[in-house]
């Protein structure tokens, strides 16, 4: 396999050319920005995978990742950063990325995130993937107040106003404001119906 790595920290680039080296199998070429990884493409290619660096110069977010899957020999592109939000991951793969490789990942693991995007499949880190779901509030926990939540959690299990009224130290009438609000705000008719939308929802 034969692995283009893009990235203007030396440093680092020099690591993880090393690392791919080393494992006898993969040989690598580095580069420092995106221009020279285009011209890598057109004079050193094929590359089974092109390694980019999210931040390095020319990169402009990701559309650099949209000019180098556009070249002639439609590489396979993967994003490698030190910080990148779930939104720019999201972008990267929707517009075809490989995947996203942290440059925290030790250095066994990063190799192996190589040798399996190389080889053909799609590389996002399981903490990264369970951070962002938990970082994205379902789209009806975020029409409803931070009260109406814990209202309509205590419809879910079956309280009453009353019961629910105790247990946020709220009156009864305010608690039937509450319910009237939510039922409008996620389409619910009555009691049982707003406990099964927050339960198919999985927001309790």
């Amino acid at each position: 396999m034969k692995i283009l790595i893009a990235d203007d920290h030396d440093l680092l680039l020099d690591t993880v050319s090393a690392f791919v080296r080393a494992t006898g199998t993969m040989e690598s070429v580095g580069v420092s920005n995106l221009q020279q990884a285009l011209q890598a493409l057109d004079q050193q290619g094929p590359f089974d995978l092109v390694l980019l660096d999210y931040n390095m110069p020319g990169m402009q977010g990701v559309e650099g990742v949209k000019r180098v899957l556009a070249h002639a020999s439609s590489p396979r592109v993967a994003l490698i950063s030190g910080e990148a939000s779930r939104e720019i991951v999201k972008k990267a793969m929707a517009a075809g990325a490989a995947g996203f490789v942290p440059k925290t990942l030790p250095a066994s693991s990063l190799v192996n995130a190589i040798k399996f995007m190389a080889a053909g499949e799609q590389f996002i880190p399981a903490d990264l993937m369970q951070a962002a779901e938990a970082a994205e509030p379902h789209p009806i926990a975020q029409k409803l107040t931070r009260r109406e939540m814990q209202v309509l959690e205590g419809l879910s299990v079956g309280k009453s106003n009353k019961e629910i009224a105790r247990d946020l130290d709220l009156s009864e009438p305010t608690v039937k404001l509450h319910v009237k609000n939510l039922y409008r705000k996620i389409d619910a008719g009555n009691r049982t119906q707003a406990a099964l939308i927050a339960k198919e929802a999985g927001l309790f």
